[in-house]
C-alpha cells in the first residue's frame, strides 16, 4: 500500500520538534507525497505555539513545492467531557483538526469510563475530523463502543505510526484497527514526525494493516481521489483559488 498524504506531522513551532515547515515541505516533496498536514500542537501542550500560529496560518500558501498543504492542529483532549483547548471561531478557520489525548493537558488518574466519555464528547464537536492517536495505552477506552461511533459521526481513526513504536500500544493500535475493519470505520494513516525525515515514512503502520489484512478502500491517504473526495465534502479544496 502507497500512501500520498502525511496528514499528522510538527514543526519547530512545537518545540520538542526539529524541523520547520520547509524542511517537512521539501521531504514530502523529495518521498512523493501529494498533500501534508501541518498540525502543531495546539496550546493547551506546555510547549505549543501561541494561538496567534493558528489565527495566522493563511500567510502560508495552499501549494508550496508541489505539495498542498493542510493547515491544521493537533488539539488536546482536556478532560472526561471531551472539551477540546481551541475555540471554534479557530477552529472554523483550519483545514484539519484532529484532536488527542496528552498527558500533560488531561486530568490525572482517568479511568477507562472517563476516556470513553471524553471520546464520546469529542464525537459531538463538528469541527473535529480525526481522532488522533489513541491507541496510546495509557489511555484504554471501550473500543467497541467508540469505533462504530466515530464511524457514524464522520470521524477518521488514526493509525499512528510513532504509537506503533511501542510494543504495548502496538497491541491496542491492532484491536483498534481489526474493529475498524469490522465495522467498515475510514482510517488514516499518519507519522506523527516530530522530524523531517520521518515524514511519509509509516513501516510499523502498514505491516500491521497487512497483518490483519484491513481493506485499502478504508485508508482514506492510500487513494488520491478518495482523499480529496472526502476533504471536498468538508468544503476543502484540493487546488484552492
Amino acid at each position: 500500500m502507497k500512501l500520498m498524504a502525511d496528514t499528522h506531522t510538527h514543526t519547530i513551532a512545537s518545540s520538542h520538534a526539529y524541523s520547520t515547515l520547509l524542511e517537512n515541505i521539501r521531504q514530502a516533496a523529495q518521498v512523493g507525497l501529494e498533500c501534508l498536514g501541518m498540525t502543531d500542537h495546539a496550546p493547551a501542550q506546555p510547549d505549543s505555539p501561541h494561538l496567534w500560529h493558528f489565527v495566522n496560518l493563511s500567510v502560508i500558501p495552499p501549494v508550496v513545492e508541489g505539495v498542498r498543504i493542510l493547515k491544521g492542529a493537533e488539539c488536546n483532549i482536556l478532560d472526561e467531557t471531551g472539551r477540546i483547548d481551541l475555540e471554534p471561531e479557530v477552529l472554523r478557520q483550519l483545514e484539519w483538526r484532529i484532536a488527542s489525548i496528552h498527558a500533560p493537558c488531561y486530568k490525572k488518574d482517568a479511568t477507562l469510563e472517563d476516556n470513553t466519555n471524553a471520546y464520546l464528547g469529542v464525537c459531538d464537536n463538528p469541527y473535529i475530523d480525526v481522532i488522533g492517536h489513541s491507541g496510546r495505552g495509557s489511555f484504554r477506552y471501550d473500543y467497541e463502543k467508540l469505533i462504530p461511533l466515530f464511524g457514524e459521526r464522520g470521524k477518521l481513526v488514526e493509525i499512528n505510526e510513532s504509537t506503533l513504536k511501542s510494543s504495548y500500544s502496538r497491541k491496542n493500535c491492532t484491536e483498534i484497527a481489526a474493529l475498524c475493519k469490522k465495522h467498515r470505520v475510514p482510517v488514516v494513516v499518519d507519522s506523527d514526525a516530530h522530524f523531517a525525515l520521518s515524514i511519509g515514512r509509516f513501516p510499523a503502520a502498514l505491516e500491521m494493516l497487512e497483518e490483519i489484512g484491513f481493506p485499502e478502500e478504508l485508508v482514506i491517504n492510500a487513494d488520491s481521489d478518495r482523499f480529496w473526495s472526502y476533504l471536498e465534502q468538508k468544503g476543502i479544496q484540493k487546488n484552492p483559488d
